[in-house]
């Protein structure tokens, strides 16, 4: 009888023990603790609303969380000409965003699903130091997509993003998936899978603002990236998101509203 008391004890104290491992369990951190705020930080015109509320701003890049999908509706970051660099870093575990109120999906929903981890702001944007490079590694930072796309026309953009930062010396970016109701979901915990993913870049030209959006579908494309070209009034329609609320009204319209590759070369 005292054997079957102390086995009920031990059975009890180990079911709260992993309840609160998991909702009160806050991983280790990639982020710098000497930097007390964003080291890169970017233009207020250029920050998006959120329709969570869950934003989180890291050193090197913000995103907004989206609780229901397990995954940033939008992940923003500056990069500049300087920090183009081609350092050999390591690659780290992907870990949970300990900034994330609601804890970022664990990567294990991605093993086995057939998708990649698909980083939103790029590790080969961020090679210019270690707490840049490993904060990419942040679940909250990374989406499920398609491999051949992630290697192929998803990485072409990447590739071009740092060719105009090389040409036009300072950018901001803005991407994620397309958050809608009943995608596709990976994992224990849900992760959806987007059918569609968008990136925006924005940039200062002397005192005018310069606009490209994209919008792909997560699955191979034998296409241009200049093809891929839309309005950003088009990825507002369809992620509910307010891309660039804080500039004055008639100039956002006009922006947003042309599919205009000028000020962009391919």
């Amino acid at each position: 009888m005292k054997k079957k008391t102390i086995f009920t004890v031990l059975t009890i104290i180990c079911i709260i023990g992993f309840w609160l491992f998991e909702n009160f369990y806050t991983p280790a951190t990639y982020t710098s603790p000497e930097l007390k705020a964003s080291a890169t930080e970017i233009p207020e015109d250029f920050l998006p609303s959120s329709t969570t509320g869950d934003v989180v701003h890291h050193n090197y890049y913000s995103l907004s969380y989206n609780e229901k999908h397990e995954q940033a509706e939008w992940v923003a970051y500056n990069l500049d000409k300087s920090q183009l660099t081609y350092d050999d870093r390591k690659r780290p575990y992907f870990i949970e965003d300990p900034k994330v109120k609601t804890k970022s999906a664990d990567w294990k929903n991605y093993k086995g699903s057939g998708y990649d981890r698909g980083h939103l702001c790029p590790a080969g944007d961020r090679r210019f130091s270690e707490y840049a490079y490993n904060e990419t590694f942040y679940t909250s930072n990374i989406s499920p997509q398609n491999q051949e796309f992630n290697a192929g026309i998803w990485n072409d953009l990447e590739k071009q993003v740092r060719y105009w930062c090389k040409k036009y010396n300072n950018i901001t970016v803005i991407t994620g998936g397309v958050l809608e109701n009943n995608l596709r979901t990976i994992g224990d915990e849900d992760v959806s899978v987007p059918n569609y993913f968008y990136k925006i870049i924005a940039r200062k030209d002397g005192d005018k603002i310069k606009l490209i959006g994209f919008l792909f579908e997560n699955k191979p494309r034998n296409t241009t990236l200049k093809a891929q070209v839309v309005s950003i009034d088009e990825i507002e329609r369809r992620t509910q998101i307010d891309f660039f609320e804080k500039l004055p009204d008639s100039l956002e319209n006009m922006l947003e509203s042309s599919v205009n590759t000028a000020g962009w070369k391919f």
